[in-house]
């Protein structure tokens, strides 16, 4: 049996470049549908680079780009370089969201 932690990661490499999912998404996507929070959680712990574990990836589920353990404004610089833009501090979930 998997960690938590480690489902999320697995389950965040699908994310393609220039795409987001939320972290509601991510916690049903591992059967967890009530643990958006500790998606959130396990992703700022994350122990792998950005490269492998691509957490900037993961919103809020109002599109807010949310929190990041390198800081907010590095995880807009990442995914403004994927091609995502960012209007209001938020991503628009209907032309970039991912669904799982």
């Amino acid at each position: 049996m998997r960690l938590f932690s480690e489902k999320v990661h697995l389950i965040i490499r699908n994310i393609p470049r220039g795409r987001v999912a939320t972290y509601r998404e991510v916690a049903r996507a591992i059967g967890r549908p009530r643990a958006a929070r500790a998606v959130g959680n396990a992703l700022n712990r994350n122990p792998y680079s950005s490269k492998r574990v691509p957490c900037h990836r993961v919103v809020r589920s109002d599109g807010l780009v949310g929190g990041y353990a390198k800081g907010v404004k590095a995880k807009i610089k990442m995914l403004e370089e994927e091609g995502i833009e960012i209007r209001r501090g938020g991503v628009n979930l209907n032309k970039f969201g991912f669904k799982f």
